[in-house]
C-alpha cells in the first residue's frame, strides 16, 4: 500500500514521533497506519512520544569552533529538569550535536534531524537519548558561522548562555591571539549585556519610532512639572540626544566595553586593530540563552494537594 508525504505528516501528528521515524514506520508496515503506530510502539518511541507533550524549559547551550576548519556554531538543546542538563552524558550529547552542525551545514532543525550521528540520524540518536534519560529533549536552535570569518564562541555558566563571534580581519590577522583575545571579550559582553541588537543601523524603524514615541511622552511629562518648562521643538531636539542613550543601552557596538567602560565596544574594535597594524570588523554575533522565551509550568504544590483531598 503507498502512502504519501501527507500521510507521514499525519502519522507524525498522531504520535508525536519524528518525521524520519514515521517514514520508517509506514514504509515497514506498507501504508498501514495501525501497523505503523505498532510498528513504533514497539520500537519504544511511543514512549518517547508521551515525554514530548512535557515542557522542556532546562538543557544547555553548546557554543563551539572546530580548531580544524574554523567553523563555528552554537547550539540550544532542551530538557525538563536542570538535573538533566548537569548531566555529562547529556552534555556530551549536545557538544556532538554542535559538531554534526560544523560538518553538515543543515539548513534547518528537521534537515538536522536527518543528518547521520554515528549509524543513526540525529533524531534516532535523540529519541534514544529521552528513552535511556528519561525526559523529553528538543532540539530548539542552532547557527553556523562559515569559516570565512574568524569564529570565536564563548560559553557562560557550563551552558546557561552560549555566544558565537564572526570577525571580518585582515589576512595578516588571522589566527592571532590578540584578535581571538578580543572575539572572546566580545563574546563575554554579549552574554552579559544581552543587547537586543549588534549595531545601531541594525535597529528598525518600527522599533525606533515607537522608542522615540516613549521618549517624547516621558520628556513631555518632565517638562510639565519643571521649574522653566522648554519649547516644544526643544523637547524634540532632547528626544533626538535620548536616542543615542538608546543605542548604547541596547546595541552592542555602541555598548561602553566592559573591560574600559570609558570607550565603546566599536572603539575598543577599532583601537586593537590600529596596535595590530590591520583590520578587524565584528559582523556577526549571535546569543543563546537557555530557555529564554519558553513559557515554563508553574506546580502549584498547594492546589494539586487540595484536589487531591477532594
Amino acid at each position: 500500500m503507498a502512502f504519501t508525504a501527507a500521510d507521514v505528516k499525519k502519522l507524525r501528528e498522531m504520535t508525536s514521533v519524528g518525521m524520519m521515524e514515521c517514514k520508517k514506520a509506514l514504509t515497514e508496515a506498507d501504508g498501514d497506519f495501525d501497523k505503523a503506530i505498532e510498528l513504533l510502539r514497539e520500537k519504544g518511541l511511543a514512549k518517547a512520544a508521551k515525554k514530548a507533550g512535557r515542557i522542556a524549559a532546562e538543557g544547555i547551550v553548546c557554543a563551539k569552533v572546530c580548531a580544524d576548519c574554523g567553523v563555528g556554531a552554537v547550539i540550544e538543546v532542551n530538557s525538563e529538569t536542570d538535573f538533566v542538563a548537569k548531566n555529562a552524558d547529556f552534555q556530551k550529547f549536545v557538544s556532538d550535536l554542535a559538531d554534526v552542525v560544523i560538518k553538515e551545514n543543515p539548513a534547518d532543525i528537521d534537515a538536522l534531524k536527518a543528518c547521520k550521528m554515528g549509524d543513526v540520524t540525529v533524531e534516532g540518536a535523540t529519541q534514544e537519548k529521552v528513552l535511556t534519560i528519561g525526559e523529553n529533549i528538543q532540539i530548539r536552535r542552532f547557527e553556523r558561522y562559515d569559516a570565512n570569518t574568524v569564529n570565536v564562541s564563548y560559553t557562560h555558566m557550563g551552558g546557561v548562555i552560549g555566544v558565537l563571534v564572526g570577525l571580518e580581519v585582515s589576512e595578516n590577522l588571522r589566527g592571532n591571539a590578540t584578535v581571538l583575545e578580543l572575539g572572546k571579550d566580545i563574546g563575554m559582553q554579549a552574554a552579559a549585556m544581552n543587547p537586543a541588537f549588534m549595531d545601531k543601523s541594525d535597529v528598525d524603524e518600527v522599533t525606533l519610532a515607537k522608542e522615540k514615541e516613549i521618549l517624547l511622552a516621558q520628556a513631555l511629562e518632565e517638562n510639565k512639572t519643571a521649574a522653566k518648562p522648554k519649547p516644544e521643538q526643544i523637547i524634540h531636539k532632547m528626544v533626538e540626544g535620548r536616542i543615542g542613550k538608546y543605542y548604547e543601552e541596547n546595541c552592542l557596538l555602541q555598548q561602553a566595553f566592559v573591560k574600559e567602560n570609558k570607550v565603546s565596544v566599536e572603539e575598543h574594535i577599532k583601537a586593537v586593530a590600529k596596535e595590530l597594524g590591520g583590520e578587524i570588523k565584528l559582523v556577526k554575533c549571535t546569543r543563546f540563552e537557555k530557555g529564554e522565551g519558553i513559557e515554563k509550568k508553574v506546580d502549584d504544590f498547594a492546589a494539586e494537594v487540595a484536589a487531591m483531598a477532594k
